[in-house]
């Protein structure tokens, strides 16, 4: 994000009138960034590696695995997932029945995989216009490009901000069970009461 902090361009403007702007000017003075585009370019294109390597090897788990079969959405996902969405505002009570992942997961988590492979050909097109310059037409042009990239990254944004309000309410032993990929139940021995038979027997 620090390459959108270093460059005050993401504002909307209409007629040469700005109605808002993504980084005001207190925001700059808080985090101490003030237009350190090539900071910022540099930390861009450095983790835009670890982001696409990443996406790659996860990709490659889900299809050798087979756990894209539990991410895939089915025709029902996209129904289901608003139903799911009333459940979690507790409009509705009970919830759409579900495996794995229930149908809002399902729909986000191949979202969020349509999303990354977006941001890599919109990023491309941005950093290389004239050597990818099929993927900047494309994307509808340059100018749109860089569009879409941010409205990418905000999608981001917004999906963090709604896994972490998830986390929240389901507590930290379902955060720490995703983590470490096992959950921990602490439960207190039962005493076993030894039945007539039982002491018959021991006789």
């Amino acid at each position: 994000m620090l390459i959108y902090w270093a460059n005050d361009e993401y504002r909307i403007t209409i007629f040469g009138h700005t109605f808002f702007r993504f980084f005001p000017d207190w925001f700059y003075a808080t985090l101490k960034i003030p237009y350190r585009l090539s900071e910022g370019m540099a930390f861009h294109f450095l983790f835009m590696w670890f982001f696409t390597l990443n996406g790659i090897l996860y990709i490659l788990y889900t299809t050798i695995s087979g756990e894209w079969r539990e991410l895939v959405p089915k025709k029902s996902s996209f129904k289901d997932a608003w139903l799911v969405l009333l459940h979690d505002l507790h409009i509705r009570k009970t919830a759409p029945p579900q495996n794995k992942y229930n149908a809002a997961q399902r729909v986000a988590y191949t979202a969020i995989i349509v999303m990354g492979l977006g941001s890599v050909v919109t990023g491309l097109a941005i950093y290389k216009p004239v050597q990818f310059y099929y993927l900047t037409w494309l994307c509808g042009g340059y100018h749109f490009a860089r569009i879409l990239h941010f409205a990418l990254t905000l999608g981001y944004v917004f999906f963090f901000v709604v896994h972490i309000v998830q986390v929240v309410l389901a507590g930290w032993g379902n955060f720490s069970s995703v983590i470490s990929g096992f959950e921990v139940i602490n439960e207190k021995p039962q005493t076993v009461i030894p039945t007539t038979n039982d002491d018959e027997e021991a006789r």
